[in-house]
């Protein structure tokens, strides 16, 4: 055998290997890529074996174990669309990382949906539909049925293309379809649905307003004063103080209603109680850790990483405790009417479930939940730990308030539009603030001072205030393309949330259809 011959074979040998290489990597790329939808699967096939062992033998078994599956699978969808809004403003703000923000959230919604999950829902969600219209048993069933699958898809759908939506919206519009279908447009509260259309615009109009309104209070008291340190030990402590009593409040009027039922004086009580304590407490605690600091913007974002991950857990322990109702209402209303063969204005949710609902939001946030978690945090507008703050705080300070007046209100769109608000802010601002920009050229003339090792350190991405990149040297309009609102993700979310009703709606009505043929 010649040398030519040896060699001619040996490099077809080192193809045919790389091409088995590729293949082996190809395949691995697939399977990662499948892992989730497959444990998914097996989540939906566990949660209707295990309802199985609550309802074996008794009236309507085999429809309660297939209800079972579509409550699993609304769920996971919640889970990984939903829950973004109380973690991503963390991550984005690389206050705790994503790991650290699924874990955080995963333990906090299921002790949210465990121990003060709502024990009662309404009918057919939210009074949307008369009781008394649907009157025969199995047709309510089958409403019920196209309501859950049609709401759970359109979640779906939202989550592929990357649109944080209201998923008790989504429940309300496949109720309001499936309704229709089954008893015509006469059994829609309309005023309801005219409240819900409503909250539309008010939820996501105030939110972005408060958080923008405390955005601005914390770049004039703090961002923007000479010695921010200073003023940080002065003004972040009754930040901090406002957050605790506005979430105490938040989770004893919203999350704890079911576990500690109280007035809403003793709610504002308790939550001026927390105002205090948390006021005395993270006074001594900011001032011991901003000893030694410097005079920068950087270091005052250290100060804000704790409270931004409390807020996350309380925010997703509330989450959990109301939300859940989302995935298992209509599935405790199909188990209910299944069993007792008639139509109820009320029912009680069993234990099992509420732990397959707090279990599939759990799964659904850790298989799912990291594109929308990016979405929210990082790809809206750039969130750095103070601007994050006021997201959260902005949050949870409008859900009590707009509860305290009767107005209805979205907790996604009210997270999503403070995101927005603080983004939108930041471009009015960086326009037309004539302090800002005396700021910038007092801070670009030290830097300049300063040498260019100094400069060159400063122009390193930081992910933070536009200040120190403009005073590092970049341009003004290099700047904007950077951090402000991106228009694109603002239209296809405020796109997904026009359509969440109705396209729901539509929805469940063919699939009411759909299965009053089959039956």
């Amino acid at each position: 055998m010649t040398d030519s011959s040896v060699r001619t074979k040996k490099q077809t040998l080192d193809k045919d290997l790389d091409k088995l290489v590729h293949v082996e990597e190809a395949t691995s790329l697939v399977a990662r890529r499948l892992v989730g939808p497959g444990l998914a699967l097996l989540f939906l096939a566990l949660a209707s074996i295990f309802a199985s062992f609550y309802v074996f033998g008794e009236p309507g078994a085999v429809v309660i174990v297939a209800a079972a599956a579509v409550g699993a699978y609304m769920a996971l969808n919640i889970g990984a669309n939903d829950v973004a809004n109380n973690v991503g403003p963390a991550v984005g703000a690389r206050a705790m990382t994503l790991g650290l923000a699924l874990l955080i959230a995963a333990v906090f919604e299921s002790a949210g949906a465990l121990i003060a999950g709502g024990d009662v829902v309404d009918t057919i969600s939210k009074g949307i539909i008369a009781p008394e219209a649907v009157g025969d048993p199995s047709i309510f069933v089958r409403a019920m049925f196209a309501a859950l699958i049609s709401s759970a898809l359109w979640v779906n759908l939202a989550t592929w293309i990357g649109a944080p939506v209201s998923t008790t919206h989504a429940v309300v519009g496949g109720v309001t379809g499936a309704g229709i279908a089954a008893a015509g447009f006469s059994s829609v509260d309309w005023t309801m649905m005219a409240q819900i259309a409503v909250s539309w615009v008010v939820s996501p109009v105030v939110g972005g307003v408060v958080a923008a309104a405390f955005l601005a209070f914390v770049k004039t008291m703090i961002i923007y004063q000479d010695d921010k340190i200073s003023a940080a030990r002065r003004w972040v402590p009754l930040l901090i103080a406002v957050m605790a009593g506005s979430f105490t409040a938040y989770l004893v009027t919203k999350g704890l209603r079911q576990v500690l039922p109280v007035s809403g004086f003793t709610a504002a009580l308790l939550g001026l109680t927390a105002f205090a304590v948390a006021w005395a407490v993270s006074h001594v605690h900011v001032h011991h850790q901003s000893q030694g600091m410097e005079n920068r913007n950087q270091s005052l974002r250290r100060l804000f990483n704790i409270p931004l991950v409390i807020s996350a857990a309380l925010l997703s322990f509330a989450h959990g405790a109301n939300d859940v109702a989302n995935a298992v209402g209509p599935l405790a209303a199909i188990v209910f009417t299944a069993q007792a063969e008639t139509v109820s204005t009320a029912v009680f949710i069993p234990h099992w479930v509420m732990i397959i609902g707090a279990l599939g939001i759990s799964l659904g946030l850790l298989l799912f939940g990291p594109k929308l978690i990016r979405m929210v945090g990082e790809q809206i507008t750039k969130l750095n730990p103070m601007r994050a703050f006021c997201v959260a705080l902005s949050a949870a300070l409008t859900v009590i308030i707009a509860s305290g007046l009767g107005l209805p209100i979205s907790s996604t769109h009210t997270a999503v539009g403070a995101v927005f608000g603080v983004g939108f802010f930041r471009e009015w601002y960086t326009a037309r603030s004539k302090r800002r920009r005396a700021y910038i050229e007092r801070k670009y003339a030290r830097s300049k001072n300063g040498g260019a090792g100094k400069t060159a350190k400063r122009a390193q991405p930081s992910g933070g205030e536009e200040d120190e990149e403009l005073a590092a040297g970049l341009s003004r309009e290099e700047v904007t393309r950077r951090k402000l609102v991106r228009r694109a993700h603002v239209r296809t979310i405020v796109a997904a949330w026009v359509l969440t009703v109705p396209a729901s709606a539509v929805l469940a009505a063919g699939i009411f259809f759909a299965l009053h043929l089959l039956a």
